[in-house]
């Protein structure tokens, strides 16, 4: 307002505002005459706006393919900043334990060029790397080399006081390094890597690709509890009787996962480089070996399943059976006329040889052939050996791999061809992955009533023949023996043999076969000098049922159970011994619990 009361300034009014007509139509032509430089200077906004935009979204774009993408492989990854996750997959067990991890290790290296003041650097590391060579150091730093490794493994307490010392010639490098948290007891199962994250055998590598591509955890079929229980026992048999190693197993019979798996000597996948070559031998998979008596199962299986004997057929075995310029003998001789049943629970090479005599050679080689043992089996693992088999498949050679020698098998391979037999007559294929339910059931291999009567006779062994140390109170164990010289120079040495059991537990229903074998075992004072696989494998297997029954969840046997009460009849009837007392003795054995 004015001092008069006016206002201030006089209102608006059409156009002018205050302007006359000649003022307002010049105003009006510039403000048209300004449009074109307004419209350009906004699309120049615009412009620089999208190249703003175009650089946020680049920058942005190569953060996330650091960061996220591939993180090793950025400025972080230089500047010492660990990547987020693993790029190779953890293997766990069936129950989720880790067995083998990728943690993030840093290396420590030095560039000359920017040393400045060498005594200060090599004083410094020395405090925190007591073992260092300074003076080999020192030398390498005169070198024309770009880069000087000091140390290829930092732990982070080492890492962190390095770092603090703010040196600038110091390079920390990060890598990954695989650890196996259990050490020795699963060396021969998960093998190891190199230096790169590649692996050099065992599972890391047969299944490298899918550890390497595939971050999800790797599940195997081994009870790492299992493992443990298997590795001490065996380890026992090995000091108890001298041994020189020892191999064994664990399996499903229906679904043929191997829940353990050993071979001793052993070594720590942690630091395998220093690992004698005798040690990293797989003697469960690799090693090849004739495996005696066992293949009196395939025989008696064979010859019974087509109908070429009766269990109530008996065979001279008096004296031992001439073959040409060979003998046949018993290690533990009768003398006399035996039944099938007895040919088994005693273990006799003379009646197998009756047995075999029936059997054509090519019957005999399709029938090994569908248990798995005249090919290498499929498991995850590259050592593996193939069955070592006779060059010209002779009326001699089959007599001789009827009592198992001959022919040469892994564990891995006997132990799934028992299985067939026991478990129904199904051929099982062993494996190490854990799987979710059992594979679809293929055409039986033999009928389950022979494998009934296979089961009678593994379990009268383990009653009254070389198995008895093998029993467990309160569970039916059966199994069978094998015994085997070693061969050497064209022969045999007759003072180096493999002990071996193989049992399936509980017997009448079979869920797991436990395997053991001790190499070059000697006899003691305990066996009476014996070292054969009764006395020195068959108690080994017995201790492992023993203590892994109830981590199975396998219950005791329920003797008034009628189907329970029969089989206890009938093997203990195989056995020899008298039908009228063989129930009572039952009884009162399995009254008793663990």
């Amino acid at each position: 307002m004015s001092l008069d009361g006016r206002p201030a300034f006089p209102p608006r009014s059409g156009f002018s505002c205050g302007l006359n007509a000649p003022q307002a139509f010049a105003a009006t032509r510039m403000q048209a005459a300004s449009q074109p430089a307004l419209e350009s200077g906004r699309r120049r906004l615009l412009a620089l706006a999208a190249g703003f935009l175009a650089c946020f979204l680049l920058l942005a774009g190569r953060l996330f393919d650091v960061m996220i993408l591939n993180p090793d492989t950025g400025p972080a990854a230089s500047a010492g900043v660990r990547p987020a996750l693993a790029a190779r997959a953890d293997i766990v067990d069936r129950n989720g334990e880790l067995l083998a991890t990728s943690l993030q290790m840093a290396s420590l290296a030095v560039d000359p060029g920017l040393v400045l003041d060498e005594k200060e650097l090599l004083t410094r590391l020395k405090t925190v790397l007591p073992g260092l060579d300074t003076q080999a150091l020192s030398r390498a730093l005169h070198s024309k080399k770009r880069f000087v490794n000091v140390r290829a493994e930092l732990t982070p307490k080492q890492e962190q006081a390095i770092n603090a010392f703010g040196l600038p010639s110091v390079i920390f490098r990060i890598k990954e390094r695989r650890v196996y948290p259990k050490g020795a007891l699963t060396a021969h199962v998960i093998g190891y890597n190199n230096t790169d994250q590649k692996g050099l055998s065992g599972i890391e590598y047969n299944l490298n690709e899918r550890l390497s591509t595939n971050n999800t955890p790797l599940a195997l079929s081994l009870d790492i509890r299992l493992q443990g229980v298997l590795h001490n026992v065996l380890e026992d048999g090995i000091r108890r009787f001298n041994g020189v190693g020892a191999a064994g197993l664990i399996m499903d019979a229906h679904t043929g996962e191997i829940l353990a798996l050993v071979s001793l000597p052993d070594f720590d996948p942690n630091t395998y480089p220093k690992a004698p070559d005798n040690a990293r031998f797989n003697r469960a998979t690799l090693g090849g070996y004739e495996m005696g008596s066992i293949f009196k199962v395939f025989t008696l299986a064979q010859a019974l399943d087509e109908n070429l004997v009766r269990l109530s057929d008996s065979f001279d075995c008096t004296r031992p059976l001439k073959f040409g310029r060979f003998r046949i003998r018993d290690y533990h001789p009768e003398k006399r006329w035996l039944t099938v049943p007895e040919i088994f629970v005693h273990s006799s090479n003379i009646g197998a040889a009756h047995i075999i005599a029936r059997v054509t050679i090519p019957g005999q080689k399709r029938f090994l052939k569908s248990l798995g043992l005249l090919d290498a089996p499929a498991l995850e693992l590259p050592e593996v050996a193939k069955p070592l088999l006779p060059k010209k498949w002779t009326e001699l050679g089959k007599t001789t791999i009827s009592y198992g020698h001959g022919l040469a098998v892994n564990a891995v391979q006997l132990a799934g061809a028992v299985a067939s037999v026991v478990n129904g007559g199904y051929r099982v294929t062993p494996t190490l992955l854990k799987r979710d339910s059992a594979p679809e059931k293929g055409p039986p291999l033999i009928s389950p009533a022979t494998s009934a009567a296979m089961r009678g006779m593994m379990r009268a062994v383990v009653v009254s023949g070389t198995g008895k140390s093998a029993e467990v109170p309160g569970y039916l164990v059966g199994g069978k023996t094998g015994t085997a010289d070693k061969p050497a120079g064209g022969g045999y040495n007759r003072n180096a043999r493999l002990a071996s059991f193989i049992a399936a537990f509980p017997i009448n229903e079979p869920r797991y076969l436990v395997f053991a074998m001790i190499d070059e075992p000697k006899g003691n004072k305990e066996t009476h000098g014996f070292a054969t696989g009764g006395w020195v494998a068959a108690p080994v297997v017995g201790k492992v049922i023993a203590k892994t029954a109830a981590l199975l969840r396998i219950p005791p046997v329920n003797e008034n159970d009628p189907k329970v009460a029969a089989f206890m009849y009938q093997s203990e009837k195989m056995s020899g011994k008298k039908a009228e007392t063989a129930k009572n003795q039952s009884r009162e054995k399995y009254q008793r619990t663990p």
